[in-house]
């Protein structure tokens, strides 16, 4: 999900599963290859960065880069958000109105990314701006996100995912993420991102699936 690190989640220190030391070292590498892309994105520009350039400065081999992130778009993109999105959504209350329960998750996995990162968040933003790849990637990335949603969504209103107004819904929502990050990023970041995303969400009050 953009416009996004490891997610924070409610539970303390003591309540997580303790990660194997193989486990620990994915997660490290995976760390320093994010890395070492932002750092030379900002520093040489998005075209100018290569696969062997990120590589050496993550002190990794190309094949290994490769086996994290299928392509350099991917770095940039890929995030830890959408199972934060989908666990925040089946905690709500049941009887919340579904509007506030949208508003509230995906204010909380926005601001997860920005508080976390906001440089990065910038950046990201930035390019889906100014790299068609990336937008693209984007675009179809996106499609885990709407398939979390569904699935949250029909659980809440006892519909099928397959319901066509849930796949509806939970699309046009995506698209909002979408288009209020590339708002976001278009107009120099100077606004508040989750209040953008409260203003998108107005949209759908009164057309969501009861």
């Amino acid at each position: 999900m953009s416009p996004m690190t490891a997610a924070r989640t409610r539970t303390s220190p003591a309540d997580r599963p303790q990660l194997g030391l193989r486990e620990r070292k994915k997660i490290k590498t995976r760390a320093a290859i994010r890395e070492a892309t932002y750092r030379l994105i900002d520093e040489q520009g998005y075209d100018a960065t290569t696969i062997e350039q990120i590589a050496e400065a993550a002190e990794v081999s190309p094949s290994t880069v490769f086996r994290y992130f299928p392509t350099k778009e991917d770095i940039v993109l890929t995030d830890e958000y959408d199972p934060v999105l989908e666990q925040e959504m089946r905690a709500r209350p049941e009887d919340e109105p579904l509007i506030d329960s949208l508003r509230y998750v995906l204010r909380r996995v926005v601001g997860f990314g920005f508080d976390e990162e906001p440089a990065v968040s910038r950046l990201r933003t930035r390019l889906m701006v100014d790299v068609p790849a990336v937008r693209a990637r984007m675009t179809e990335s996106m499609s885990v996100t709407a398939r979390l949603l569904r699935r949250a969504i029909a659980q809440r209103t006892g519909r099928d995912t397959g319901d066509l107004q849930v796949r509806v819904l939970a699309t046009a929502i995506v698209g909002a993420l979408l288009e209020t990050s590339l708002y976001w990023a278009e107009h120099d970041h100077q606004d508040d991102l989750p209040d953008l995303l409260d203003r998108a969400l107005t949209t759908f009050e009164g057309t969501l699936v009861r």
